[in-house]
């Protein structure tokens, strides 16, 4: 990659930018004029006929046409002047569409932060049965959730479905918000080695299976009994799971990547790994704070209260 950093290139593209455009100019140039050809008639044609009687006249475009021509050839002399488009050259006006970018930011900021600053200190129940605040909640959602959630909020594979009350590290509003703000990073390791041999993996598998009351085989379920106590130290001996680590209750019929005995397998042969971004240096905690209390209403829907 270093050799897209050196100054070849802020040269190159300045050379390459400025002659296309007078190349542009000296193609019109050169067809402004008539041009006799050698052996042409002096009817003023080309010579060329087609269909027997159609045939080419040897005139300039016309002037009008040229002239639009050049004024656009002018313009962009004047935009790359202006405006950065020569490699490395800022322009004249010093325009950056990230400065634009932090004007807008800075321009909504004004408009919108009091309204923000305002449920920022109200309770999150309270946000959420307040139908304005409601309506900007589920617009974030659907800016920056709903691409791995859906934007019905009922997830995918691997993607936690949030209109339900099954939460891996808890339904608490402040614990939702700690989840947007700092994200999560949720590992289960892989089990394979520890288990032993791939019919443990199998036992082991359907005995999850017949956890929840799923279909399963009653042998092997009994025979992976034994071979999940490795398992415990995260899902616990009743299976029900541990939100301080995110892990799923497997006593459900809830499953983030499918309920079949050979996922549940692949699972425990390879573990997972899956990542919530965090977003609160991005959105800021005001903005999260009103995300958060609409996720929260989607499992818990709220009466609403008339806007004051």
């Amino acid at each position: 990659m270093s050799d897209f950093t050196s100054g070849f290139w802020n040269i190159y593209i300045v050379v390459l930018s400025l002659l296309g455009i007078i190349g542009c100019g000296v193609l019109l140039y050169s067809q402004s004029k008539v041009t006799v050809l050698p052996g042409a008639p002096a009817d003023g044609t080309t010579g060329h006929v087609w269909d027997e009687d159609l045939k080419e006249l040897n005139t300039p475009m016309p002037r009008w046409w040229m002239w639009l021509f050049y004024i656009t050839i002018v313009f962009a002399l004047a935009y790359l002047f202006l405006y950065p488009g020569l490699g490395t050259y800022a322009g004249k006006l010093g325009w950056k569409s990230s400065g634009q970018y932090e004007q807008e930011l800075k321009k909504a900021e004004a408009d919108y932060g009091p309204l923000f600053d305002k449920y920022l200190k109200q309770d999150l129940k309270t946000v959420a049965a307040d139908p304005q605040a409601n309506a900007i909640g589920q617009r974030l959602f659907l800016t920056y959730c709903a691409q791995c959630h859906g934007s019905d909020a009922r997830g995918n594979k691997g993607f936690p479905n949030l209109t339900d009350k099954d939460w891996l590290y808890g339904g608490d509003p402040d614990i939702i918000k700690t989840t947007i703000m700092h994200g999560r990073n949720g590992i289960m390791i892989p089990m394979g080695a520890a288990l032993g041999s791939e019919q443990d993996i199998e036992n082991v598998a359907h005995y999850v299976l017949s956890l929840s009351g799923s279909t399963s085989d009653p042998v092997k379920s009994v025979l992976g009994k034994s071979k999940f106590g490795a398992c415990m130290a995260c899902h616990g001996a009743d299976a029900k799971g541990n939100a301080q680590l995110g892990a799923p209750n497997l006593t459900d019929k809830i499953w983030l990547y499918g309920g079949s005995a050979d996922t549940i397998m692949e699972t425990i042969r390879k573990g997972r790994n899956n990542t919530m971004p965090a977003f609160g240096d991005f959105l800021g905690e005001s903005k999260v704070h009103v995300l958060s209390a609409y996720i929260w209403s989607l499992s818990n829907p709220q009466p609403t209260v008339p806007v004051k």
